[in-house]
């Protein structure tokens, strides 16, 4: 099973010579023994990811380079959840969130909620990492993805009404010398056991964050309520191919 470690600010989740695919920075497809999750602090404004991705893993003692997200939620609100041939860790904050209104007002109120979206990164964002003790097929481990990411949003949308906030990122990872496995959906055992690991990982982060207290943190009510995010209002043009 991939193996999970915390060294001031840094989560690895690692596993020697796992295959990943990582929708953060600098993501894409790679094979790589560990996958990073950082916590940036407060201000932080570094363009230099990598060096500074270097810097951190170096500072903590972690070998290796590999995909990374960043946050600026503190990694002591990091929860991990097991479940069959998968397991999850997730960081969750919602201090940005983005709200996809199903019929969106046509005429919105202008009274400074609305902001760009590529608007600074901030201390919300959602961070899943997923991996699998399965040998997936190229497909399948984006399907993982896709899965880890639908079980969130489902997650979010149930705990705070969001579907996510404006920085989320996530990594699915697969071990190459597992028991092969051609897909990863909903009714497989790897999809089924990944839904159940992100609902777990994200709403134990979420209760650390809110619910159990950092004395004046608590979930956003609304766009308006929180320190920043967007509402998509803007309709799309709908055509038959």
């Amino acid at each position: 099973m991939f193996e999970t470690a915390v060294r001031d600010g840094v989560l690895r989740l690692r596993r020697e010579g796992a295959r990943w695919l990582s929708s953060g920075w600098a993501g894409g497809h790679c094979r790589a023994d560990a996958a990073y999750n950082v916590s940036v602090p407060e201000g932080f404004d570094r363009t230099d990811l990598d060096a500074y991705l270097a810097e951190r893993r170096d500072r903590v003692g972690f070998d290796g380079a590999g995909p990374a997200l960043l946050t600026g939620v503190d990694l002591r609100h990091a929860r991990g959840a097991r479940c069959g041939p998968v397991a999850a860790v997730a960081t969750a904050g919602l201090s940005n969130p983005a709200a996809l209104p199903i019929d969106p007002d046509p005429d919105p109120d202008p009274d400074g909620v609305e902001r760009p979206s590529d608007s600074p990164r901030h201390a919300g964002t959602v961070n899943v990492v997923v991996g699998a003790d399965r040998s997936l097929a190229d497909g399948a481990l984006a399907n993982l993805l896709a899965v880890a990411v639908e079980a969130k949003t489902a997650t979010l949308l149930a705990a705070t009404g969001f579907p996510g906030t404006t920085s989320d990122a996530a990594i699915a990872a697969c071990d190459p010398a597992g028991e092969p496995a051609a897909f990863s959906g909903s009714a497989t055992e790897v999809g089924a056991c990944a839904r159940a690991c992100v609902r777990e990982a994200v709403s134990a982060s979420l209760d650390s964050r809110y619910a159990d207290g950092d004395g004046d943190s608590a979930l956003p009510e609304s766009v308006a309520d929180a320190d920043y995010g967007v509402v998509t209002d803007r309709r799309a043009s709908v055509f038959t191919p």
